[in-house]
């Protein structure tokens, strides 16, 4: 049998692969095949393994509160953000993290050491290779609150709660489906709207309530937002048809998307600009100067809780 090798090697790619940098990863290049409405009917039908259908708290959770998972989700994105992590990882570990508690129980002194872990596992999947979040450095970002052990133990723990279904959908999986359905061509930049609908899904993913809508329920509100901040029709009619959804139930949610929204630019007007609105509620912010000589982005009342 022969074997034919068709690849071409530059001639200076084997020197530049011994000397100088590692080359930084490149996204894929998008599919067309991934916007077929089969996709998106295979994601409508999906979801729901994935969502979570019932309040935890006072159920399966007795110590922890809405607070304090707020708390340690505001965490997890100083920390995405700060790494500059691809906006899939901070959705993704929040959904392991309210499926862990769904089904688990934790105590307060576990629920960062829980974050971290899924932060972890998020991070291995969304990320390429060479940029996923190092363990050492996520310990690093607790105040060394944990260890490498104790992080460890608890990933193979929340994977086995999990039962290894760790590919969820999530509502950054929707955008592109149905913002290539919408009539927006020639009227908006639609990779604009993404991007707000994008960070709407993040600051929704900080707070409990929403966490009760399906993943396209957030995602077509969250175009639905961002297409009305910029002052243009939401099309929630045309949403309502692409996934199914009940009209009032969009509303609803775009609504209190709307109201959050709002009440972030009214806390940020009110906040002193050097931050010290957000520290003196015992925040400490996530670090800008080299990491070896700066404090951990650990909010105090997280590692010690009392209410």
């Amino acid at each position: 049998m022969e074997l034919l090798c068709a690849e071409r090697v530059s001639p200076g790619s084997a020197e530049s692969a011994r000397v100088g940098p590692a080359p930084v990863p490149t996204a894929a290049a998008s599919d067309p095949v991934l916007l077929r409405r089969r996709v998106l009917d295979n994601l409508l039908r999906t979801e729901e393994r994935y969502a979570i259908t019932a309040n935890y708290f006072g159920t399966v959770q007795t110590e922890i509160t809405p607070h304090m998972r707020r708390l340690v989700a505001e965490w997890m994105l100083e920390v995405c953000e700060d790494q500059s992590c691809q906006e899939e990882v901070f959705p993704l570990a929040i959904s392991y993290l309210d499926r862990f508690l769904s089904t688990c129980m934790v105590g307060k002194s576990q629920l960062q050491l829980l974050g971290t872990a899924c932060l972890l596992l998020a991070s291995k999947l969304r990320e390429p290779s060479s940029r996923g979040l190092p363990a050492e450095l996520l310990v690093f970002y607790t105040a060394n609150s944990i260890t490498l052990t104790d992080l460890c133990s608890w990933e193979l723990l929340v994977l086995s709660k999990l039962k290894w279904d760790v590919a969820g959908v999530t509502a950054h999986d929707f955008l592109p489906l149905l913002l290539s359905r919408l009539p927006l061509r020639g009227h908006v930049n639609t990779e604009m709207v993404q991007r707000h609908a994008q960070t709407f899904i993040a600051l929704a993913a900080r707070d409990y309530e929403f966490t009760l809508y399906p993943a396209s329920t957030l995602a077509s509100c969250s175009i639905a937002a961002a297409l009305r901040g910029l002052e243009l029709d939401g099309h929630l009619p045309r949403l309502h048809e692409l996934t199914g959804i009940d009209s009032d139930c969009l509303q609803t949610c775009l609504e209190q998307i709307e109201e959050m929204v709002q009440k972030l630019i009214e806390e940020r007007v009110v906040t002193a600009p050097n931050g010290q609105g957000r520290e003196a509620g015992g925040w400490t912010p996530p670090p800008t100067q080299d990491k070896a000589h700066s404090n951990a982005a650990t909010p105090t009342d997280v590692r010690d809780v009392h209410f």
